[in-house]
């Protein structure tokens, strides 16, 4: 009779235990399941209590894409402020890195406000995953252009600032984003360049050196002669403001050509003042060729008329 007592008492005591446990997981279970979707929309206890959640979990999501914006344009902000400040950190640099954790932040509150609508992460990540050859097989370009500006940062053929030709386009580089590259035309002009078409083409960096050459091309008369053309030529590049006096000035005979002789007039200059030499030279070159009385040639037309009786 005691054993029989005792034996009710422990089953009873493992009904409760079971029991407990059985709680335990369905609360467990429908934690993890998010906002529980009532099977019964006709009972208003269980219409109420789904309202609520679902409007506590669309709150929840609101302020968690809120909160990620905000701190996504924080965090890029700051980067991209000690980027323009450090000495060591390029401004190409900071804009690309100030971007990328723009939008990591951006996805990692995304991922967030999924799990709080019930939306298993894992899941979603699996389920990505499983779409990624599709999605990549899509965005093949994009993706191409996010590789050619991993591969621009790290060669680095030009920084921001630099004035460049590549892909057919040539301008000021404003920014070098994660799949476009910004320039900006002297006629200010916005171009925005795939980074593929600009990694994948021949690029002509032409604020690299801190000193260029120009060059003007002028034809004379056949009827000069050729060293006072010379010493003409070279006393106009001489009278250039922009001209660097550790180089010297070239007059390079080029060409007899059709109608005139060719001379190519050369003087190094700062990078910065490429443009005011290259207006300067030209004009003092036809100057000093018309103050010596010698003639530059143009190609011009005789019409002959011939009457027919």
């Amino acid at each position: 009779m005691f054993w029989q007592e005792n034996q009710d008492a422990e089953s009873t005591a493992n009904d409760a235990a079971q029991d407990a446990a059985n709680g335990a997981d369905a609360t467990t279970t429908a934690g993890d399941q998010g906002v529980e979707i009532p099977t019964d929309w006709t009972d208003p206890e269980a219409l109420t209590a789904f309202a609520v959640d679902l409007a506590w979990a669309i709150g929840q999501v609101v302020l968690i894409l809120v909160i990620a914006w905000i701190v996504a344009g924080w965090v890029a902000a700051r980067i991209r402020n000690r980027g323009e400040k450090s000495k060591r950190l390029d401004t190409t640099l900071s804009l690309f890195f100030s971007n990328m954790a723009r939008w990591a932040i951006l996805a990692l509150g995304v991922i967030t406000a999924i799990g709080i609508l019930g939306i298993p992460t894992a899941s979603f990540a699996a389920l990505i995953a499983a779409a990624g050859l599709a999605v990549g097989l899509a965005l093949q370009g994009s993706l191409g252009n996010f590789a050619s500006g991993v591969m621009l940062l790290i060669f680095r053929p030009f920084k921001v600032g630099d004035y460049i030709n590549a892909a057919g386009t040539a301008g000021t580089v404003k920014e070098i984003q994660l799949f476009a590259t910004i320039l900006d035309t002297p006629d200010n002009r916005r171009l925005i360049v795939p980074n593929g078409e600009v990694f994948g083409s021949t690029i002509e960096n032409v604020s690299f050196h801190e000193t260029r050459r120009v060059d003007v091309a002028v034809g004379t008369d056949y009827g000069a002669d050729l060293d006072e053309v010379r010493a003409v030529l070279t006393r106009a590049a001489e009278a250039l403001p922009q001209k660097l006096a550790d180089k010297d000035v070239a007059i390079v005979l080029q060409e007899l050509g059709d109608s005139s002789i060719g001379w190519s007039v050369r003087a190094w200059v700062n990078a910065a003042d490429f443009w005011p030499a290259k207006d300067e030279l030209t004009r003092l070159t036809k100057k000093h060729l018309d103050d010596a009385k010698i003639g530059i040639p143009f190609p011009q037309m005789d019409v002959h008329l011939d009457k027919v009786d």
